[in-house]
């Protein structure tokens, strides 16, 4: 069904305007503005399957129920869209699990989802339609050969996020599969401290009580530890975790010894990786007066990219184009918030320099659609020059 849906995705979600500045060396010229685009930006290509997935989906089961388990990427724009396609979500108030059957279809996300929900849908007897990434799909073939040669899985990621869930279930597949979930550097210095010094105990699980596999035990289940993390989460961040995973372990065991009791893979996802890569460029090779980052505010990837442009320039991390009111006032999530339901976005006034030229850089995370990222160009250009009619058409 591929060519069926390709013109309905492409009205939905392309933009000539992203061509053009695609095409202009990713820079676009208005009036007093300049933006610059990040050579690499929005949709992967795990997305971009598991939005085209569902759209197949939906079309060619055209008399059947069709679910997903909940959002399909971290983007409000694109999820909307798909329910007003029909597609109902069963993360959504009023649905349930429960009810499924032989007669209807269940779309899994781009994330993947649990191995307990999974059995529970196969029996069940719902058709499936796995859109689950490629790069998650490496991160579980690693954490499956830690659990079955013993090693637990030391996973960098956010403990309630879908992705790290589903990995984490992977390890449960085999009876001596283990895990421990950390969030950053320093949660990984308490596990580092108690593989070489051991600690106490009840205090460890205390810590890591939702984070930890049932019946974890940080004095047996630490002696062989193996390195993987949530595709989304900041590469470098993982790589130093990694290795101080393996710095700890090396000084409790020994060189020699390290191989039996350490293991790292690569497991970062190249198009998360490409896009820290393009930021990171974009901010060495311009000056810029303010940084917009665009998607969703539960995206980690897209946070994550805020997190690296805020160590440069002024950065605003909006989740769609009508966060921009004026050119007086944003609405944005605060860089390094976490991610909690309330009191997530802030307003700030003065945020797009009124006077002389200014320079804007412009970034969008894995899950935001070319559409939205060509409105928001629109709307700069609108801000920065009012009254001259800007505006080319997303």
């Amino acid at each position: 069904m591929k060519e069926a849906v390709a013109g309905e995705l492409a009205a939905a979600y392309h933009s000539s305007l992203v061509d053009e500045v695609r095409s202009n060396d990713f820079r676009r010229d208005s009036g007093r503005l300049t933006v610059h685009l990040a050579r690499e930006f929005g949709f992967c290509y795990g997305v971009d399957r598991a939005v085209d997935y569902a759209y197949q989906a939906r079309r060619r089961f055209p008399h059947q129920n069709v679910y997903l388990t909940g959002e399909i990427i971290h983007n409000p724009h694109v999820n909307d869209r798909l329910r007003a396609s029909g597609i109902r979500f069963l993360s959504d108030p009023g649905e349930s699990w429960e009810h499924l059957g032989k007669d209807d279809v269940v779309i899994l996300p781009a994330f993947g989802v649990t191995v307990g929900d999974m059995a529970h849908l196969a029996d069940q007897g719902c058709t499936l339609v796995d859109t689950t990434c490629g790069s998650v799909l490496n991160v579980w073939k690693n954490v499956v050969r830690y659990a079955q040669d013993g090693f637990t899985a030391i996973i960098h990621g956010k403990v309630k996020h879908e992705e790290t869930r589903a990995t984490a279930s992977q390890a449960l597949k085999y009876p001596n599969g283990r895990y421990v979930v950390v969030l950053d550097r320093q949660e990984a210095q308490i596990v580092c401290d108690y593989i070489r010094d051991g600690g106490d105990r009840e205090a460890f699980l205390t810590k890591f009580t939702d984070a930890v596999s049932p019946g974890f035990d940080p004095d047996l289940d630490l002696q062989c530890v193996g390195c993987a993390n949530q595709t989304t989460m900041l590469m470098s961040e993982s790589l130093e975790i990694g290795e101080m995973i393996g710095a700890a372990m090396k000084d409790r065991y020994g060189e020699a010894d390290l191989g039996t009791h350490f293991r790292a893979f690569d497991t970062i996802c190249s198009a998360t990786q490409e896009r820290q890569d393009a930021i990171t460029a974009l901010l060495g090779e311009h000056t810029l007066d303010v940084m917009v980052v665009v998607g969703g505010y539960n995206s980690s990837n897209t946070c994550n990219l805020a997190r690296i442009c805020a160590e440069r320039v002024r950065t605003f991390h909006i989740a769609d184009p009508e966060c921009l009111v004026s050119a007086d006032e944003v609405h944005h999530r605060p860089v390094g918030m976490p991610s909690t339901t309330a009191n997530r976005e802030a307003v700030t006034r003065g945020w797009l320099p009124s006077g002389g030229h200014v320079v804007v850089g412009l970034t969008a995370g894995a899950s935001t659609p070319n559409n939205i990222v060509g409105q928001v160009i629109e709307k700069l250009e609108l801000f920065a020059n009012p009254g001259s009619g800007s505006g080319s058409g997303a």
